[in-house]
């Protein structure tokens, strides 16, 4: 499957910058969100955009979804790192699903070894989770 082109030079810039050993990793975790997010028609579509200076994407309709981010985490070259808002229970609902599936850093991240694949079936349920976090009546903390 060809890559999905930028909506802009910047984000193109920011997976350019990442260290070599994570790029391709991360562009398929672009992938994969922009795949779940075409497929759940009450987003109304996905933005991509940079926040923090990192990729991050979320749902056009508003009150729909939280925003996820993905970069290397920390700038390491040793791991890299699906971000969700803190004050979610994002990450909470993640570990009741697949306790032992991922790696976690507190309330904010899945992180993942670039030298393995993530599980895609269980990757792609938590990126659902997130884009429609709101409709799903989680809510904040």
């Amino acid at each position: 499957m060809p890559m999905l082109p930028f909506a802009d030079a910047a984000l193109s810039s920011a997976f350019a910058a990442l260290p070599q050993r994570l790029c391709q990793p991360v562009l398929r975790l672009r992938e994969m969100i922009l795949e779940v997010g075409s497929s759940l028609a009450e987003l109304g579509g996905m933005v991509e955009t940079l926040k923090w200076g990192e990729p991050a994407y979320h749902p056009v309709r508003k009150r729909i979804g939280t925003t996820i981010r993905i970069n290397a985490h920390r700038r390491s070259e040793n791991c890299y790192a699906l971000y969700v808002p803190c004050q979610t229970r994002l990450v909470e609902l993640y570990r009741s699903h697949y306790s032992g599936t991922f790696t976690y850093e507190g309330r904010r991240a899945l992180l993942f070894d670039p030298a393995t694949t993530p599980p895609d079936g269980p990757l792609r349920h938590c990126i659902a989770m997130a884009l429609t976090y709101h409709l799903q009546g989680h809510g904040t903390r």
